[in-house]
């Protein structure tokens, strides 16, 4: 078999699979043989004004190996009715890749709880929901033979290293991250791999990138241009069983391929016994003891405001 076709007779779901990354990916799917169900509603940036002719006409470029579902899965029920559409259209699910996110940026001063909601229920519910679908019917078609399945979750580096003004959705991409080691975890004794990707690409969440600073703007100038595809590779690689990684977290930039490190302790020190606190104290043990392994404030767009290789 070429390397070409390597996903012939997998089925993957891919979220927010019209436009951008989850494009890149459901094209590259494709191209390696998976038939694939594109959901996607459609929706703004912001989460508004739903056309589900966007998936349709993906759908329909890709002939009888794709399926559009149009449905909103933050409606209760939709995750298990695009779980159902998958199974029935090409008789399993294989693939899930989990990378639909709107955005409704402000500071937390400014925040509203309605904002809060639609982000959290777009960018981490939706994926709890739909691996809460999708994972017993892996369970099974791996118990009946079938080769295990591949989950990917699609964060970002701003619920990693956090950003201005993007409380909602950093914590949602950080949640995303938390579900990702636990799915990780539960689908460990069926073989089923679950990875997230923190992708560097130039998207429409990109394109909405307000900089606060001027080192946010050259990163935005310079390395938020980089094609969709180098991500749409890795979650390919990902979402096929040439590996067993599971509970992994990388970064795709160009060509640079990142493993991130996991939240661990990286340092120790002994607080004085007893219920009276030396305050003072402490302060000054803190910074002697732990100083070197604090973490400063620098937002994931100074970071990695290098120029990137594509």
């Amino acid at each position: 078999m070429s390397m070409a076709q390597t996903l012939s007779g997998r089925v993957a779901i891919v979220t927010g699979g019209a436009r951008g990354i989850g494009l890149a990916i459901v094209e590259e799917l494709h191209r390696r043989g998976a038939s694939v169900v594109i959901a996607d509603s459609g929706v703004s940036i912001a989460g508004a004004d739903p056309d589900p002719a966007v998936a349709a006409t993906i759908a329909a470029k890709l002939g009888a190996s794709a399926l559009a579902f149009s449905e909103d899965l933050t409606i209760a029920g939709a995750a298990e009715r695009a779980v159902q559409a998958a199974a029935s259209a090409f008789g399993a699910i294989d693939i899930v890749v989990n990378n639909a996110a709107i955005l409704r940026d402000s500071f937390i001063f400014k925040a509203s709880r309605e904002n809060w909601d639609q982000v959290i229920a777009t960018n981490l519910t939706v994926p709890f929901a739909l691996l809460a679908a999708a994972t017993p019917l892996m369970r099974e078609q791996q118990k009946s033979g079938r080769a295990p399945g591949r989950i990917v979750n699609i964060v970002s580096s701003a619920g990693l290293f956090g950003n201005f003004g993007q409380s909602a959705y950093a914590s949602a991409k950080a949640g995303l991250v938390g579900l990702t080691r636990v799915v990780a975890m539960d689908m460990s004794r069926s073989k089923v791999t679950c990875n997230a990707i923190a992708p560097f690409a130039a998207t429409r969440v990109t394109e909405s990138i307000q900089p606060a600073n001027d080192a946010q703007a050259s990163y935005k100038q310079r390395a938020l241009r980089i094609p969709a595809h180098y991500v749409a590779r890795l979650a390919t690689f990902l979402g096929s069983n040439i590996h067993e990684l599971t509970g992994q977290l990388f970064g795709v930039r160009g060509r640079e391929l990142l493993l991130f490190s996991q939240p661990r302790p990286v340092a120790r020190m002994l607080m004085s016994a007893g219920s009276d606190w030396d305050e003072e104290a402490l302060a000054r043990t803190i910074n002697a003891e732990l100083g070197s392994g604090l973490t400063d404030l620098a937002t994931d767009l100074e970071f990695f405001n290098t120029e990137p290789i594509v």
